[in-house]
């Protein structure tokens, strides 16, 4: 009977991928065939996390805009050409980390020594779901909201300067919750690479926030933080 059932479970599961592949399929179909109502649903389904991924690249809000827009137009000219031979997800992600690190080189070849004269206010928008606003837990008092506010920013500056590739694999599989799998996959790396990486930007993550931490509020680092509903730690 155990056999059976775990027969049936895995049955279960193959049926439910082989429905995901058809339907990415079938999307895939409308969207080399032009169809407006696909590529807007491409848009709201990708558009936040290429930013989300592009942002924490750059550390720009501008740049990360301008990038997002160039991936877009890179995944609309190149679909017709796509085969398949990855996930849409994992293509498009893809994508959108080759230009940000693109973009990273030549702003730090070329800008690194300009001084921006835009407001933050003149920018197309702000990241759609950066660290500080994801980390989030309901119902805490304003001296909480205070205080993880003052945390969430430190981890968000701590992180942007964790060292590429260990940065973006981190990214990735912490905030994108992307799978090992995936994440080899978009950056075209072993396996063993991917979890090297992703334990190294940890480890330069912790290492950069234990000073405030050991320095700073205690009592925040005793205030566990949540990321999309779990608790995320920071420090051990």
């Amino acid at each position: 009977m155990r056999v059976m059932a775990g027969a049936a479970a895995l049955g279960n599961i193959a049926a439910g991928t082989l429905d995901i592949r058809q339907e990415e399929a079938s999307v895939i179909a409308e969207l080399k065939a032009g169809s407006e109502e696909a590529y807007a649903w491409l848009i709201a389904q990708f558009e936040a996390p290429v930013y989300n991924v592009t942002y924490r690249i750059l550390n720009d809000p501008a740049e990360a805009s301008d990038t997002t827009q160039e991936v877009f137009l890179k995944v609309f000219r190149g679909m017709k050409q796509f085969t398949g031979a990855s996930t849409l997800k994992t293509w498009i992600y893809r994508i959108a980390i080759h230009e940000a690190s693109n973009r990273r080189r030549w702003w730090f070849r070329h800008k690194s020594k300009e001084t921006s004269i835009e407001s933050s206010e003149e920018y197309q928008f702000e990241p759609t779901a950066p660290l500080k606003e994801k980390l989030v837990d309901d119902g805490s008092s304003p001296f909480e909201d205070c205080a993880r506010s003052e945390l969430r920013d430190q981890v968000e500056a701590a992180l942007a300067q964790v060292a590429e590739p260990y940065r973006t694999a981190l990214v990735l599989r912490d905030m994108e919750e992307l799978s090992y799998e995936e994440i080899a996959e978009i950056t075209e790396c072993t396996m063993g690479t991917v979890k090297s990486r992703i334990t190294r930007g940890r480890e330069q993550l912790k290492k950069r926030l234990e000073r405030y931490l050991r320095e700073g509020k205690p009592q925040v680092a005793s205030t566990p933080l949540r990321h999309q509903g779990r608790e995320v730690e920071v420090a051990s």
